[in-house]
């Protein structure tokens, strides 16, 4: 599975890195509460994508179970440490064609963090 973290391709499967949770306990978690989850992850450590790879996927596979369509995420914290309220965040589902062009400038060492904003964020255009 590959999934857009910010500016970054994971590629995993998904249940390999979502942690054993009871039924019940996972039903009951919505996708607004993967959503602050992800927010507070990310106000501890902006570039979480890039520090704690693992972290990150299992974060990219909670959302995948609440909303399989969803490949991509954006969460942007201004600074380390800030309010969880600060951090903004966004979801997207991208077609085949963009997340393989992505993989592939990600393999060859091209994928940056403007990159990613142009293809698919778009934050820069203004």
């Amino acid at each position: 599975m590959l999934f857009l973290m910010n500016d970054v391709i994971l590629s995993f499967d998904p249940s390999e890195v979502t942690p054993p949770v009871t039924r019940d306990r996972f039903a009951k978690l919505s996708l607004n509460s993967v959503l602050e989850l992800g927010k507070e992850l990310f106000s501890e450590e902006p570039i979480l994508q890039h520090k704690d790879v693992e972290r990150a996927q299992r974060l990219a596979a909670l959302i995948i179970a609440k909303a399989p369509d969803i490949n991509a995420a954006l969460f942007v914290a201004p600074t380390r440490g800030c309010n969880v309220e600060d951090v903004q965040a966004r979801y997207v589902q991208l077609g085949v064609e963009v997340m393989g062009a992505l993989l592939h400038r990600q393999n060859a060492g091209a994928l940056t963090n403007a990159e990613a904003d142009r293809q698919v964020w778009q934050r820069l255009a203004a």
